[in-house]
């Protein structure tokens, strides 16, 4: 939606000239109002307004009306209220948007249980044929629509996300889709882990991964996240048929124990990206893998029991690691990061988290930044009370390619964080950052008349800075005040609904975004 820059041009310099009349400066421009302005730059500004607001101005007038119904606005579209999308009434209500409103330029669409039906997905393959992104929420399903008689399903999906059900059988659904999505590329699906209890339940094995699996064979990224009943022979079986995958997650899938490794290592030779955090990795089946024969440049083991020995083994032996994260893991030690650099295959490294990762020492961590510090874009050393302000005083200068830093921990410490020193040397030596995480407890973070100052430092020194995240208390009120009074408004948030993660720099990070 592109405007010309002869409009802005025009309407900026009709802006700046002024002229005398009646003793008063008037700019020929002061007359005109929001109608006045041409569709194309009203379109421009309506396109980044959510789809609530752009229905909302649809009843202001019936130009307003004509622009909101634009098909240009309508690429992208959720149907689920929970998650910021439209509430859409009925089934009758959703055709005619598909037929009227959203037609060949629909690109991506979410929608909820109540509104997957085979008469609503007839009519997005008749009606929208660029469409290329779908997600389909079956996470509150107690029961599914009847599916016998669907003969169509959009063919040319690139990326589709199913949210799974605890209890709901997806069979009778998948086994009408499956000749309809062997051009997929991208494949999430979402189990129910957030939502899991502590007491053992029943577990069923809702979608049969084996079976589409053999539906498709082009998928480069498979997100499995939080899925209950997935376990090593689910990985085992994408591995066998799917030659093109670059990238792997299995994140909260705690039945995966790695005893598949070697052989996904050995079948995947494009594999670039895994993260399995939070699974039940064994250290004898890692140790097994060929890493040292794999192409893979990012890995997350965050919060797995792997045991020192193993972490050593698997370090020095990737040749080319670009991000690792390895929080939260008992064996990760002194020990670990000595023989790492030792075998050189940290000359890649861009991205380093290490989150409560208390068994490493001050003076570890230090002799480690001092040599990679300069070729890392994020640094995440959070959820470690030994780690103050004073050693990020001595880290920060050596880390003036990052883009992303964590630091802090939200347990209440004995010493007080000196907040206004820490943000001058931010400032002065991270030029680039573009995120930041303070997890300090408030009462921990000291501060002084002069905090404006600093924040005014760091604010206008960073400005590629877009969040920035901090407990919520005094300080955090006077860095927000201070970065709205510059209209930077979106910057500053609060550790209660936002945390900073080293993810975004992941090569198939874009992909591996759900809801």
């Amino acid at each position: 939606m592109d405007i010309s820059t002869d409009i802005w041009g025009q309407l900026a310099v009709e802006a700046s000239q002024v002229y005398l009349s009646d003793g008063t400066v008037r700019s020929p421009f002061a007359d005109t109002t929001i109608e006045k302005l041409p569709d194309k730059v009203l379109l421009h500004i309506f396109s980044y307004l959510s789809h609530r607001e752009i229905c909302r101005l649809a009843r202001i007038c019936r130009r307003w009306r004509q622009i909101a119904y634009d098909t240009r606005l309508w690429k992208n579209v959720s149907l689920r209220p929970e998650i910021s999308g439209l509430h859409v009434g009925s089934l009758e209500m959703l055709l005619q948007l598909i037929s009227v409103r959203f037609g060949p330029t629909l690109r991506y669409i979410e929608l909820p249980i109540e509104l997957i039906t085979h008469t609503v997905l007839h009519e997005l393959s008749a009606k929208c044929p660029n469409l290329t992104h779908m997600l389909l929420d079956f996470s509150t399903a107690m029961q599914l629509h009847d599916f016998s008689e669907m003969q169509a399903f959009p063919t040319k999906l690139r990326y589709m996300c199913i949210c799974l059900s605890e209890v709901i059988f997806m069979e009778g659904f998948m086994r009408k889709i499956y000749n309809f999505i062997n051009g997929l590329e991208v494949l999430h699906l979402i189990g129910t882990y957030e939502k899991c209890e502590e007491e053992e339940e029943e577990i069923y094995e809702v979608i049969n991964v084996h079976k589409l699996k053999s539906a498709t064979p082009n998928l480069r990224v498979i997100n499995l996240y939080g899925i209950n009943f997935i376990d090593d022979s689910h990985i085992d079986a994408f591995s066998s048929n799917c030659i093109q995958l670059e990238c792997l997650a299995v994140n909260f899938c705690n039945k995966v124990t790695g005893s598949t490794l070697k052989t996904l290592i050995q079948r995947s030779k494009r594999l670039t990206c895994l993260l399995m955090n939070g699974t039940s990795l064994k250290s004898e089946f890692v140790m097994q893998a060929e890493w040292d024969k794999c192409a893979l440049q990012e890995l997350d083991i965050t919060a797995t029991d792997l045991s020192t020995e193993c972490l050593v083994d698997m370090l020095t032996r990737i040749p080319s690691l670009k991000f690792l994260s390895a929080g939260q893991i008992n064996g990760f030690n002194d020990t670990v990061l000595k023989q790492w650099m030792e075998a050189g295959t940290t000359r890649s490294l861009i991205s380093l988290d290490l989150d409560s990762s208390d068994n490493i020492t001050d003076e570890a961590l230090l002799k480690f930044l001092q040599r990679h510090g300069h070729q890392l874009s994020a640094c995440c050393l959070s959820g470690m009370p030994h780690i103050t302000d004073q050693l990020w005083m001595s880290v920060l200068p050596l880390l003036g390619n990052c883009k992303i830093v964590v630091m802090g921990t939200a347990e209440k410490l004995g010493v007080n964080i000196h907040v206004d020193q820490l943000m001058d040397t931010i400032a002065s030596s991270c030029g680039n950052l573009e995120r930041l995480e303070l997890r300090w407890d408030p009462d921990n973070l000291r501060f002084s008349d002069k905090s404006q100052k600093a924040i005014d430092i760091l604010r206008v020194k960073c400005l590629k800075l877009r969040c920035m995240v901090l407990s919520d208390g005094r300080y955090y009120e006077t860095v927000k005040a201070n970065f709205e009074r510059a209209d930077r408004i979106t910057v500053v948030r609060t550790t209660t609904c936002c945390r900073v993660s080293p993810y975004h720099l992941l090569r198939n990070y874009n992909d591996l975004i759900f809801n």
